[in-house]
């Protein structure tokens, strides 16, 4: 890989010495790290543990993960390494439930990380600001399963008129990806000095336009994937400097080599690939003042949509484990089940934000009765003891998941059944006696009409 001139003097000032062996690193092959689903069960795979990350791990190799059902059963996220140290964040911090933002959260790396970290009664809202993208967030966090979620497509602007709503925010912000040379060629012909300088802007402006929905004396944990210092170090002295935000630390052993400041002395946290087994990574964590400013800005409220509408039938309850903490709503012809405790949350940012997804999608009117949906199957609130299960072997999910007919063999009865790949759930079908009707979504199916020989999975 040929790294650019400017980096290349830029990166040598910061780092003097040491640079030659950030340069010699970058030239290795990317470490592949994955984190597993607690919410999904136990399972662990052969490699080296993340030091940082309970349920981080390092492959040998890389897998198949198209070609692994578990991949999609949301039973594990391939993410890289450095950037799960947002876990030591969470448990040096955040001992409480919280209601927590997670701002440019597409794909839903640290979004999934967050609902399997945070304490328990909190609720996580996963925003993406461009389209396409907020909807492969939504079916990240829709196969990871957890039910305390919204996931929104708003600009940070918009998302600032929610006063002081959030204990949290986490801003993994757009940078100039120089973290990410090793992992994507691409990325190193694509940097400039001049795109440095409009990322730093571009991030004091995402900060600055949400700031205000954080509460006083909330977290907002900043992080990027560079090295440089003016989209970490400066940005973080900067947000000081306005607001008067103080700079906590995060506990780390010696042993996990994370460096400190290159400028300031405030504590903040620095992945470099010479040191640590993982791609470079920055993060650091503000609390906001307990005397912030609280501005006067209108709430919008929606309308009670329900009030005199239909409402589904209780048995949908059946479906669900523990049916009594959600709510049951009717949009359309689609059900929805929503944690009760934070229903007068959800109100609020229905209000404000374009939601793409919330809580469990139970199920959709086919006629005159309802039928239950995708996300009930990989949803940890599931009530497994409501379908019939049938277990696949590996071809059988495969086909499954590329949305090819099926012939369920065995004594089932017609109807819905559950299917299953090593005990996770992979989805539902309908089984009509001699086949039955693939209900996987098929925005979401396998696409490529390759078939491997040789398939590497968890």
């Amino acid at each position: 890989m040929i790294l650019p001139t400017d980096f290349i003097s830029r990166t040598r000032a910061l780092l003097g010495d040491e640079y030659g062996r950030l340069e010699a690193a970058l030239q290795e092959n990317t470490p592949v790290s994955l984190r597993m689903n607690p919410l999904k069960g136990t399972m662990r795979p052969e490699g080296e543990t993340v030091p940082w990350c309970s349920t981080g791990y390092y492959l040998p190799e890389r897998l198949s993960f198209t070609f692994d059902p578990l991949f999609h059963a949301g039973a594990y996220y391939v993410q890289e390494a450095s950037s799960m140290f947002l876990e030591q964040v969470v448990r040096s911090h955040i001992t409480s439930p919280v209601t927590c933002l997670d701002l440019c959260a597409a794909p839903g790396g640290k979004s999934t990380h967050l609902l399997s970290l945070l304490p328990e009664g909190s609720l996580l809202v996963s925003n993406e600001v461009i389209r396409n993208r907020s909807q492969i967030l939504s079916e990240n966090i829709t196969k990871w399963g957890a039910p305390n979620q919204i996931v929104t497509n708003n600009d940070p602007e918009e998302i600032g008129q929610l006063t002081h709503l959030f204990d949290v925010i986490a801003a993994d912000v757009p940078c100039s990806g120089e973290g990410m040379f090793r992992k994507d060629a691409d990325s190193a012909g694509e940097w400039s000095v001049a795109n440095v300088q409009l990322c730093a802007s571009r991030q004091r402006r995402i900060i600055h336009d949400c700031w205000e929905a954080l509460k006083p004396g909330g977290l907002l944990v900043y992080s990027t994937c560079t090295y440089n210092t003016e989209e970490n170090e400066e940005n973080i002295q900067s947000f000081i400097n306005e607001w008067g935000a103080t700079v906590l630390p995060v506990p780390v052993e010696e042993k996990w080599q994370i460096s400190g400041p290159l400028k300031y002395s405030n504590p903040v946290y620095r992945f470099f690939p010479y040191k640590t087994k993982g791609e470079g990574f920055f993060l650091a964590v503000l609390r906001k003042p307990e005397e912030s400013f609280r501005s006067q800005r209108e709430q919008r409220l929606p309308k009670d949509k329900n009030k005199n509408k239909e409402m589904p039938p209780a048995k949908l309850k059946d479906w669900l484990i523990h049916p009594e903490s959600y709510s049951l709503d009717l949009h359309g012809n689609t059900v929805h089940a929503f944690p009760k405790a934070h229903l007068d949350t959800y109100q609020r940012i229905r209000g404000t934000l374009r939601i793409v997804s919330s809580g469990i999608c139970l199920g959709e009117l086919k006629g005159k009765d309802f039928l239950p949906v995708h996300s009930l199957a990989l949803s940890s609130a599931l009530n497994r003891a409501a379908f019939p299960s049938v277990e696949l072997d590996w071809e059988e999910a495969i086909r499954y998941l590329r949305k090819e007919a099926l012939i369920l063999t065995g004594e089932i009865p017609k109807g819905i059944v559950l299917l299953t790949y090593k005990n996770f759930p992979l989805g539902l079908a309908k089984q009509l006696g001699n086949r039955a009707n693939n209900l996987y979504p098929p925005e979401w199916r396998i696409r490529t009409g390759y078939w491997p020989e040789n398939v590497k999975t968890l």
